[in-house]
């Protein structure tokens, strides 16, 4: 039988209150929320003066196994996101294999069994080589499908950029189609334009104006004609510009919508004034841009036309990264301090802690239609965070727990930990000591 544990005298924060309580956690459960309930035979946690979220669910992250295991795999990731209160993982296609068809999808979720700390979910992806099958197959089981990370397989693979097959698949397609919204054209002429300025050398602070704003927009804007089209269901990853924003509604609920988009926390975090200081370590696609994106992404993801919050974890050895710019990989890891920057947000007055948790934890599960999670409700799965905003620490090479041993935010000071974290009910991480078990399992579609 599983341990039960109480945590007493929590601020827990769900659904737009926050609210003091006790809560009993029993068999994997949240077995009921309430005050002074009976402590016997129970594990006491005193959450006195600190704060209790649903677990945190990532709807994009690289966790590179398998295949890409020098560089990071779903163990030592997954770890790190339990650490940073992230208790539920979406994993993207672009894996070795790359995830082209039912049968690599079920080797990986075999992969995964017994080595996950966090819940998890691996997306089917779809381009030119397999469209016909994806279009044939029931894909409505499928939390989505989607073209994110093939690109770097091969030219060709941004269905941003092949508006034929994307037409094509918004007609046919029975699932949620996530996307990487960037035109390939666009990039490819203003890489061969700064190539013959610089050769391979291109100073990194050039990044947003090869990935630009144009590339970006244009992208988005047909892709969302199309989609309107043939009413799919079309979700843009990982938006980066001011611009883009309004292409997205805020005026129907989150289950009306046939459009939506998320955010990185990167995207709101850093801009193009920190590539002198950082480089290739904040190389992302889309890239970095600037202050005014920072402004106008926070704006839209406060008034509802950003649907949630995701990391785009992607770790590539230090080696790899630490390039000239051509050569360097696109990609930084996240998860372990996505949630410490949002709360940073939130302590300088940028995002209410009750949007905070909308946006990372209740909205995922809404969109996904994910069983039983992101909320703090009586039946539902024992996914819990618990938070104290004052509990200072700075990031450095030695807290960091990436398989790749790096982090663009090494140096960066925040005011809030996380304390302890709840998979399934098991005390998973508590205080920097994980537990003896991988608790994650797959996460299941809501009937």
């Amino acid at each position: 039988m599983s341990q039960s544990y109480l945590i007493q005298n929590i601020q827990i924060v769900n659904e737009g209150q926050i609210q003091i309580a006790d809560v009993l956690v029993e068999n994997g459960l949240i077995a009921k929320i309430g005050e002074n309930l009976n402590a016997t035979d129970r594990t006491i946690i005193d959450g006195s003066g600190k704060f209790l979220l649903p677990g945190v669910i990532d709807g994009q992250v690289h966790f590179r196994d398998p295949g890409l295991t020098h560089k990071a795999d779903v163990s030592s990731e997954s770890k790190a996101a339990i650490a940073g209160g992230i208790t539920s993982y979406i994993d993207m296609p672009n894996t070795r294999p790359n995830v082209l068809s039912q049968e690599v999808l079920d080797a990986k979720y075999e992969n995964a069994k017994g080595r996950s700390w966090a819940n998890y979910c691996f997306l089917l992806g779809v381009n030119g080589s397999n469209i016909d099958d994806v279009i044939a197959m029931d894909t409505s089981r499928h939390l989505a499908v989607t073209d994110d990370g093939l690109y770097f397989s091969d030219k060709g693979n941004i269905l941003a950029d092949q508006p034929e097959m994307l037409e094509k698949l918004f007609a046919n397609c029975k699932s949620i189609v996530a996307i990487h919204s960037e035109l390939e054209s666009v990039v490819d002429a203003n890489e061969e334009k700064f190539r013959e300025k610089y050769g391979e050398d291109v100073p990194v602070k050039f990044h947003p104006v090869i990935r630009s704003e144009d590339a970006c927009y244009d992208a988005t804007k047909r892709a969302i004609e199309l989609a309107k089209k043939h009413n799919a269901r079309l979700h843009i990853l990982h938006l980066t510009t001011a611009k883009e924003t309004a292409l997205f509604r805020n005026d129907i609920p989150l289950e009306e919508k046939r459009i939506t988009t998320e955010v990185c926390v990167q995207h709101m975090w850093f801009n193009d004034t920190d590539y002198e200081r950082l480089g290739t370590r904040i190389k992302w696609n889309p890239a970095i841009k600037s202050k005014k994106d920072n402004d106008g992404l926070l704006t839209a993801l406060l008034d509802d036309r950003i649907d949630f919050i995701t990391t785009d974890h992607a770790p590539h050895a230090w080696e790899e990264k630490n390039q000239t710019y051509f050569k360097a990989m696109s990609g930084a890891p996240m998860v372990q301090h996505a949630l410490p920057a949002m709360l940073e947000f939130h302590l300088n007055g940028k995002i209410p802690l009750e949007k905070l948790v909308e946006k990372m934890c209740h909205n995922p599960a809404r969109f996904y239609q994910i069983e039983k999670r992101g909320y703090i409700r009586e039946g539902y799965f024992a996914d819990l965070t618990i938070v104290d905003t004052n509990k200072p620490w700075t990031v450095t090479k030695d807290n960091v727990l990436y398989k790749c041993g790096w982090s663009p935010m090494e140096g960066t000071s925040f005011r809030s930990q996380i304390t302890q974290t709840f998979v399934n009910g098991e005390l998973a991480y508590d205080n920097g000591k994980f537990s003896d078990n991988a608790a994650g399992v797959p996460l299941e579609k809501a009937h």
